[in-house]
């Protein structure tokens, strides 16, 4: 599975505009709702935020990937998003937290779900790729890096 099977221009948002967390959050899951990927907003939304509750999803380097499975998803979705502000989210590292993947998906797709949250968490290991998203300008442009980077780092 390939980032770009689960994700796509119109599922990346730049900038978010919240201000926190949970705000964030909520704000990706809406726009998830708006673009008909999700069917159970409130299903999906309380799933994330309870993951969240048991341990924070930022990884470190800047980096969130806040997920959960739920009813109200029919297969595997992310979205991406750039904070115009620094989001404070416990990371694992204490520092804030800019890029956020977000991913969710049905409870019988947990197989697929880890193999797309550890495929996110490698390339968001990678510093030179971090930066060149924090500059990326539109949605194209993040798809296009996420592209080649894929091509790059893993046998496709």
């Amino acid at each position: 599975m390939k980032l770009n099977d689960i994700l796509s221009e119109d599922l990346v948002i730049i900038p978010l505009h919240s201000n926190n967390k949970d705000k964030i959050i909520e704000e990706m899951v809406d726009h998830l709702h708006q673009k008909k990927r999700i069917d159970d907003r409130n299903k999906i939304l309380k799933a994330i935020l309870d993951r969240e509750k048991v341990m924070s999803t930022g990884v470190g380097y800047g980096v969130a990937i806040p997920h959960g499975k739920a009813e109200g998803v029919k297969d595997i979705v992310a979205l991406f998003g750039i904070a115009e502000n620094d989001i404070e989210f416990q990371s694992v590292d204490d520092l804030p937290v800019r890029l956020i993947f977000m991913l969710v998906g049905p409870p019988d797709k947990t197989g697929p779900h880890l193999k797309a949250l550890s495929r996110i968490s490698r390339l968001m290991h990678k510093s030179d790729f971090r930066d060149r998203l924090l500059k990326a300008h539109d949605s194209k442009e993040v798809m296009d890096i996420i592209e080649r980077e894929e091509e790059k780092y893993f046998e496709i």
